[in-house]
């Protein structure tokens, strides 16, 4: 019996076991002749001792850095991501995309505004890409460009901008070059083998960007915003990062500057200070954030751009009025809110201390459980003997 398709394909290279000469029908070697593929070559040498002369795949070529989408001279300023997947909301996967993204805008002086989870349908594909491409500089979806019955995001997307749909001849020849060593790519049927070939069925005007050597699928650009990834973490990872030299991303002044402070104190003794601390900072583009973790403490988060540090006004504070502001002797320009400042004053008023960001991943990691009621009461300075109502509104809050 002819061994079955497998319901996903890997977008990766592995070892073969057997070196089929036959290539799907409909990818013929005509395709291949036409695809811009370099013809150097690149050994992969199985891991197994197969007696096989060992296997060469040609580097698929990077498209070249397109024209700015935004206008010569703009670049990205907000972003959105749209993670699409009925077992992300059923709680069959979990869903590190968003949270890669997140961390990718952050570090790239992007302001992350939105993140929605919807299912594998197309009228919410639809709504939903269409608002945010609207909204946003910058939207990734995440998932549903596989070959089975509930892999709709290309054709919901084409729909929702009036686009039709059509196969890209260059990623069938990529493609076509990536699994034509494996075993069940003969054994296939039309069925299957039309099924291998919706992943590259893209809306006709989208814009293909090949992002990385190794990988035949491109990220799918439409409406000049709305980037299309595969949900598979590790691809869209991959593929978000080699994206990066393609789009026009803010500069180097616009990325932010993060500090935390981390304090042994419940957060509701630190309060009333952090919210007059954020009034005064707010001006200056700088944000205040309280995170408590169960049972240790709090951290205190603060966020500015090198740019907005620059104010026309001194920042004061109650105990030292110069703390924060650049000594005028050493610029000719306006006062300077440092953020290094702030945090030092931060510590002295919480009682705590600046803390790496490899520290905090330590403190939070060792929080690997929910603390008791108890332990949440006293970590917010109410006492155990607390009356009912007080300790069910500290668990509605956690």
């Amino acid at each position: 019996m002819p061994s079955p398709s497998p319901s996903r394909l890997l977008f990766t290279i592995r070892p073969p076991k057997t070196y089929p000469s036959v290539l799907p029908a409909p990818l013929t070697r005509a395709v291949l002749s036409t695809s811009n593929v370099p013809h150097r070559s690149v050994s992969t040498q199985s891991p197994m001792n197969t007696g096989l002369p060992p296997r060469t795949t040609p580097p698929f070529s990077v498209s070249p850095v397109p024209k700015n989408p935004l206008g010569e001279g703009r670049y990205i300023r907000t972003a959105a991501a749209l993670i699409i997947g009925d077992e992300i909301l059923n709680g069959k996967t979990h869903d590190m995309n968003s949270n890669y993204f997140s961390k990718y805008c952050f570090e790239h002086g992007i302001d992350l505004k939105r993140i929605e989870v919807i299912a594998d349908d197309e009228d919410q594909i639809i709504e939903a890409s269409r608002r945010m491409a609207k909204n946003y500089d910058f939207v990734v979806t995440s998932g549903g460009i596989g070959p089975t019955h509930d892999d709709i995001t290309y054709a919901s997307l084409a729909k929702a901008f009036s686009q039709s749909l059509a196969h890209h001849p260059e990623t069938l020849a990529r493609m076509a070059q990536m699994i034509k060593h494996r075993s069940w790519i003969s054994a296939q049927t039309p069925q299957q083998r039309a099924a291998t070939e919706r992943m590259a069925l893209f809306p006709e005007r989208g814009e293909i960007l090949f992002v990385a050597e190794d990988i035949w699928v491109p990220v799918v650009r439409l409406e000049g915003k709305l980037c299309i990834f595969p949900g598979i973490p590790s691809l869209f990872q991959k593929m978000l990062t080699a994206l990066t030299p393609l789009l026009p991303l803010p500069p180097r002044s616009e990325r932010p500057l993060r500090i935390q402070v981390f304090t042994e104190r419940p957060e509701s003794m630190i309060a009333p200070y952090l919210t007059k601390l954020q009034s005064r900072l707010r001006p200056h583009g700088i944000q205040v954030g309280s995170y408590p973790v169960l049972g240790q403490g709090v951290f205190v988060s603060l966020i500015g751009r090198e740019r907005a540090l620059t104010t026309t006004t001194t920042m004061g504070a109650a105990q030292n009025p110069e703390v924060g502001v650049e000594d005028d002797r050493m610029s000719e320009g306006p006062p300077r809110i440092w953020l290094a400042e702030v945090a030092r004053e931060v510590e002295q008023e919480v009682g705590g201390e600046i803390v790496s960001e490899e520290e905090v991943a330590k403190r939070k990691g060792q929080c690997k459980r929910l603390a008791a009621p108890v332990e949440i009461a006293a970590s917010m300075g109410v006492q155990p003997e607390s009356p009912s109502h007080e300790m069910n509104d500290i668990k509605a809050k956690y």
